[in-house]
């Protein structure tokens, strides 16, 4: 099978590493991609913006099989153009990945089907949004209502931070995916991340992991695009998600197919877990960037099938195996990341990789033969332990021997669950 994969990140490269392990695949092509996923595919310099580039591509070298990675091609109908061209594709319609692109639109489909989620209102102008909140009072939660590379929230602790919140979306700080906002309820309780296929029929339960947003250790300073995960997440027990995929998942598949927008692809549900159960934050339609790499390194199965299964409606003929062990993945980002920060830093060393550990490639690039950190989050280095304290060993251990001088890292990925294990 010859394969394209769309996107450039950390995320990416896990897809790409274990796309590549597939004994299915005939040729692997990747665009724009990174120097890391160079070492799987063929990179192709490809605008991906233009639908009729990618599928002239496509056509002209055969391909079977496209796998779109990130959430922007998606919101813009990509998935849409390379099937109506009859090329089978891994990813939701437009109308469906608007569970990402939209949050007002995701937190309507909650409310017309009872899904468990925080109550809100929708906004398009300040002044009533800020009236809300002075009625509900803090804390409570601000969003961009549209995509905002994981930026466009603020989980406001005061009234003040909230209104200020409303008002850096409305004066653009966001660009146009803050041109509505979302006010919600504050869930309290513990956040988890889910992971689930459907080929708008049958859906295909992942596994679990969980995030750490803050910039800083102990969960402080502002929110980013997350600064590392580990799979699998003990608050996600049996039970939680036996009733994440009931109450939550299945009433969005047919909800979804309902509305007249049968969603094909992956789930990415963040959940708070709270004293009543699930109840859902937000949707992706993609694969979490870190989560996917920790995701990726648990999979014992062929990725490959599966994908392909979610994008031609057989995903009952498939299943998925994972490790018993624990991933979790640690996030170098550039000195100053989520503000401003220094490009084309110099990496002077990245450690090999083995079975139990790897380093995955983010914002990097190659300029005159030198690897140089182009992003704000740049290296992703993940690694399998016995447990999560294992896991955070191994992986910190690898972090140490990256020599990247304008790089840092949080020092507490995975601080909940190894409190946990040492209870």
């Amino acid at each position: 099978m010859k394969v394209l994969l769309i996107g450039s990140g950390g995320r990416e490269h896990a897809l790409a590493w274990k796309i590549a392990q597939s004994p299915l695949l005939d040729a692997l092509y990747a665009a724009p991609g990174n120097p890391g996923i160079a070492d799987h595919a063929t990179l192709v310099e490809l605008n991906v913006e233009d639908h009729a580039a990618v599928i002239a591509f496509a056509k002209e070298k055969a391909i079977d099989f496209v796998v779109i990675g990130p959430e922007a091609p998606l919101v813009a109908g990509l998935a849409d153009d390379l099937r109506a061209a009859g090329i089978a594709t891994f990813g939701p319609s437009k109308a469906a990945a608007q569970l990402e692109g939209s949050k007002g639109f995701t937190k309507d489909l909650c409310a017309r089907y009872d899904i468990p989620t925080g109550a809100y209102q929708r906004f398009k102008s300040a002044e009533p949004a800020k009236d809300y909140v002075r009625a509900q009072g803090a804390p409570i939660v601000i969003k961009a209502d549209g995509l905002a590379a994981g930026k466009g929230v603020t989980v406001a602790m005061t009234e003040a931070e909230a209104l200020a919140a409303i008002d850096d979306c409305f004066d653009g700080a966001f660009g146009a995916a803050g041109a509505e906002v979302v006010v919600e309820a504050f869930l309290d309780g513990e956040e988890a991340s889910f992971f689930c296929l459907s080929d708008g029929k049958t859906a295909l339960a992942l596994a679990t992991a969980q995030d750490h947003k803050r910039v800083g250790d102990g969960d402080t300073g502002p929110n980013t695009g997350g600064m590392g995960a580990y799979s699998p997440a003990p608050v996600m027990t049996a039970t939680m998600v036996e009733r994440t995929m009931k109450e939550i998942i299945e009433p969005t598949i047919s909800g979804m197919a309902k509305d007249g927008n049968p969603f094909s692809g992956v789930f990415f549900a963040g959940l708070m877990i709270t004293g009543k159960g699930p109840e859902l934050i937000e949707y992706n339609v993609r694969f979490g960037d870190p989560e996917c790499q920790v995701l990726m390194m648990r999979l014992k199965s062929d990725l490959l099938p599966i994908l392909y299964a979610t994008a031609t409606g057989t995903l009952d003929r498939v299943d998925a195996e994972w490790r018993d062990e624990a991933a979790l993945t640690v996030v170098l980002a550039s000195k100053g990341y989520p503000g401003a920060y220094d490009k084309n830093t110099p990496i002077a060393h990245i450690p090999e990789a083995s079975e139990e550990a790897k380093v995955f490639h983010a914002g990097t690039a190659l300029k005159d033969d030198r690897l140089v950190a182009t992003g704000g989050r740049v290296l992703n280095v993940t690694a399998l332990g016995k447990t999560v304290t294992e896991a955070q060993a191994h992986a910190y251990a690898l972090a140490d021997r990256v020599e990247w001088e304008n790089g840092f890292c949080r020092r507490d990925i995975g601080w909940q669950a190894v409190a946990r294990e040492k209870a």
